[in-house]
Parts: C-alpha cells; sequence; structure tokens
C-alpha cells in the first residue's frame, strides 16, 4: 500500500499584481494561483499571458466584492499585496501625495478578514513605514491574529542583477513569521544581462544629446582612465544623486543595476577607439526584465509600448526574492498534510 502522503496545495491571490513578479516567484516556490487584480490594462494583459486568460481581472481594489470573490475563489492560503507605491516613495519628491491612494494598503485588510489565510505578504517601499497609518494597518492585522515581521529584503542578495531594496510585511496567522536572512550566493551583475550585439548602437556624440549625458560619458571614461584602465563598455545611470553611490551618474557592469525605475533610466555606453567613435544605447525592456529576475519564459503582452514595458518592470516585485519568502514561509509551517491550509476560524 503506499501510504506516501499527497503535496500540499497552495492557492493564492495576487493583489495589485502588475506583470506578475509576485506570482512568478510564489509559481516557483510551488504555489497555484487562482486570481489577480490590477487596476492597468496593461498589467492585466502581460499577467494573462503568463498565467492563463482570466487569471487576472482588471478593478479597482475600492470596487471589488470580497464576499462574492470568496464565494467565487473558495479558500485561499496566501495573500501576496504590492499596493500603491508612488505616493509613498521618496522618488515623487516634494510633490503632494495622494492619501487615497496609498490607503490601497488597507485593503488587504478587508481581504485578510474575508478570505482568513494563513498567510499575507505585502510588498512595498521602504518608505511605506514613515506613512502616518502604516502602524494602523499593522494593528488591524494583528487583530486578525497575525504575527507580523517587517524585512527590508535587497533583491541583490537573492542573486538579482540589480540593487532593489524593498519592505516586506509577512504576516503569519497564530504562529511566529520565519527569520528571513539575505543569501550572498549566485551573485549577479549588469553584465549578466546586457546583450552585447543584439541591439542596435548609435552614435554617441551628436548635436541633440543632452550635455549632462555627455558629461556623465566623459566623467566615466575619464575615471577609467586614471586608473590606468582602457575605457570598456559601461552604463549611463539617469534620475538619481552622484551623493548616492552614483559615481557622477554613471556604473561599471561588474556590479548589480541601481534599482529600476517606471523611466528609462540606464544608458549603455560603448567606448570606441576615439572619443568620436563612442556609441550608445538605452537598455531594452527584454534586459530589464532579466534584470527582475523573470526567467525568458516571462512574456510581455502583445502589442505593448516600449514605455509600458519599462513602467512594469519598474512597478515590480522581483520574482526571486518572493519565491524565498514564500518557501521559508510553507517550510517554516509545521503542519499534517491537508487539503489546504485554511484557517477554520
Amino acid at each position: 500500500m503506499n501510504t506516501q502522503q499527497s503535496p500540499i496545495r497552495i492557492r493564492a491571490i495576487d493583489l495589485f499584481c502588475g506583470a506578475g513578479g509576485s506570482s512568478y516567484g510564489a509559481r516557483q516556490a510551488g504555489v497555484e494561483i487562482v486570481a489577480a487584480f490590477d487596476i492597468w490594462r496593461p498589467a492585466v494583459d502581460t499577467f494573462n499571458r503568463n498565467f492563463g486568460a482570466g487569471v487576472a481581472r482588471q478593478a479597482d481594489i475600492f470596487d471589488l466584492d470580497v464576499e462574492a470573490l470568496h464565494a467565487e475563489l473558495g479558500k485561499i492560503d496566501l495573500i501576496l499585496a504590492s499596493p500603491e507605491c508612488t505616493n509613498h516613495s521618496k522618488a515623487k519628491g516634494k510633490g503632494i501625495r495622494c492619501e487615497r491612494s496609498r490607503e490601497t494598503a488597507l485593503e488587504v485588510v478587508r481581504f485578510a478578514e474575508t478570505f482568513k489565510p494563513r498567510w499575507v505578504v505585502i510588498e512595498n517601499v521602504v518608505e511605506m513605514q514613515d506613512w502616518h497609518r502604516h502602524d494602523e494597518l499593522k494593528q488591524r492585522l494583528e487583530e486578525l491574529d497575525y504575527n507580523i515581521t517587517e524585512p527590508e529584503l535587497d533583491a541583490e542578495a537573492f542573486g538579482v542583477a540589480q540593487s532593489r531594496k524593498r519592505l516586506f510585511m509577512l504576516c503569519v496567522h497564530a504562529d511566529t513569521p520565519p527569520v528571513l536572512a539575505d543569501v550572498k550566493s549566485d551573485a549577479k551583475t549588469a553584465r549578466d544581462i546586457v546583450s552585447k550585439n543584439t541591439y542596435k548602437l548609435n552614435q554617441l556624440r551628436i548635436p541633440r544629446r543632452a550635455g549632462a549625458t555627455l558629461a556623465k560619458a566623459d566623467y566615466a571614461i575619464a575615471q577609467m582612465q586614471s586608473e590606468g584602465k582602457p575605457p570598456e563598455p559601461f552604463l549611463i545611470v539617469y534620475y538619481g544623486s552622484a551623493k548616492n553611490g552614483g559615481n557622477g551618474g554613471w556604473q561599471s557592469l561588474d556590479r548589480p543595476l541601481r534599482t529600476i525605475t517606471t523611466l528609462d533610466r540606464f544608458g549603455y555606453v560603448v567606448p570606441g577607439p576615439s572619443r568620436e567613435q563612442d556609441r550608445m544605447r538605452m537598455l531594452q525592456p527584454e534586459e530589464l526584465k532579466l534584470a527582475m529576475g523573470y526567467g525568458d519564459d516571462f512574456v510581455f503582452a502583445e502589442g505593448l509600448p516600449r514605455r509600458d514595458k519599462i513602467k512594469l518592470m519598474g512597478n515590480g516585485v522581483c520574482p526571486p526574492v518572493m519565491k524565498a519568502i514564500v518557501e521559508s514561509l510553507t517550510r517554516s509551517w509545521q503542519g499534517d498534510s491537508k487539503e489546504s491550509l485554511q484557517i477554520d476560524r
């Protein structure tokens, strides 16, 4: 007689799913993604192309009938959620913050209260902790008997070719959340994701090129020459401060990308034998996809403009980080095999 137990089936929903970075990582950890929701059509179309038609739905989180969804979807063991982050992020600068946008995070409580999953994982920029309602969010989840830990994890430490630090609220019902440590292994750099011969390079020094761009390139080349090195390919980095590891607005290919944003940020420069022969192009969405930690099997929605592809990556979650989180959560669960991990309460 075969006494081997069947694998535990873990079912998840993804709120504010974007292109599907969290779901992609969770699926690699053995989770079944049964539904996802996002307000932006390009995100929904991209998600469905990778997870199946109709899995993701276009909807405003405030308009969703959670009771009806619970009746339709049944038991859910894991809620993944990446509430709107722009109005938390320091990247917004001194612009006016939209409180309605930040309050999307509180909608996660409504889903947790109805679906009663064993685990809830909320991802956002680290500045979310400074939000005046952040403690309220934690308190309301704790009132549902979730224990919470909030590690700040850098994707670089999980084999991603990008330095991207994010806050993860790990909520475990009636149990202690696992300690998730950065594992400094399988380190990757920008060199691992830049395609050397696939995309066309253009002349760098042309009249319409911005002076600031040329200044960054000149600074990078001068730095290499000052160290006695022949100039080699490098990246110009837009939208960042040189005071914060900016190196004068450039970076070597031998380190991970700085954080990918929703804007075209990285220019790939190949120095020539003379400065008039220097060439440049912007990094392409397929390269940014790899720098987020997606595999070659991930594809964008058909007909999607380049700008939308970049925005999807900049707003995304690095799959290897979420894979590690989900594996840590499920590994720490000490229970016998059952059809679902749904909480009976």
